[in-house]
């Protein structure tokens, strides 16, 4: 019996590891192109500084990445990348304590199609793909009154919550575009 449990181990481990013979750590395989151009990204919702806004965070998002090179021009790719913002709305969802017909938080909602282009041969690998993010935007302080010179202003708020919008929106793409499943 002594001999017996060891023995019975090492058939046991030896059986079960072909399993996990190709097991790998890490991101998985890349993606089937090394290099990538991305479109500046189109607009066709109501928020003017969003094109410029996106368009830098989903460069940047790529870049951090560090598993395709960015390129300048479509001729230099392996690939393209078409990002169009299609959606931009708010849904209430806090009101405020002293005016319940007053909005107190808002959440954000953005939407992008994505289409993804081999320039090797022309064949769409996805074709507007649908990405939507979102955040929430407070439009007082919670503090009640405001010192003069404040505002609880809603498109303030709005206009310094984009960036997280749109790096948010660049975080899924980038894996959308990059992780293969």
């Amino acid at each position: 019996m002594g001999r017996a449990g060891p023995i019975l181990s090492l058939l046991i481990l030896a059986a079960l590891s072909p399993g996990c013979a190709h097991y790998r750590l890490g991101d998985g395989p890349g993606p089937s192109f090394h290099t990538l151009y991305i479109v500046p990204a189109t607009n066709k919702t109501v928020l003017a500084q969003a094109r410029a806004t996106t368009s830098a965070q989903v460069r940047e998002a790529f870049e951090k990445d560090g598993r395709v090179t960015l390129v300048n021009s479509p001729q230099a790719a392996d690939a393209t990348l078409e990002v169009t913002l299609t959606n931009f709305h708010r849904e209430v969802a806090a009101n405020r304590e002293d005016d319940t017909g007053l909005a107190r938080k808002f959440t954000l909602f953005l939407s992008a199609s994505c289409t993804l282009i081999d320039n090797r041969d022309g064949r769409l690998l996805f074709s507007q793909r649908v990405v939507t993010v979102q955040r929430e935007a407070f439009v007082d302080n919670g503090l009640g009154d405001v010192p003069f010179g404040m505002s609880n202003d809603q498109q303030q708020s709005e206009y310094n919550t984009m960036p997280l919008l749109a790096d948010a929106l660049a975080t899924r793409i980038t894996h959308m575009v990059l992780d293969v499943w």
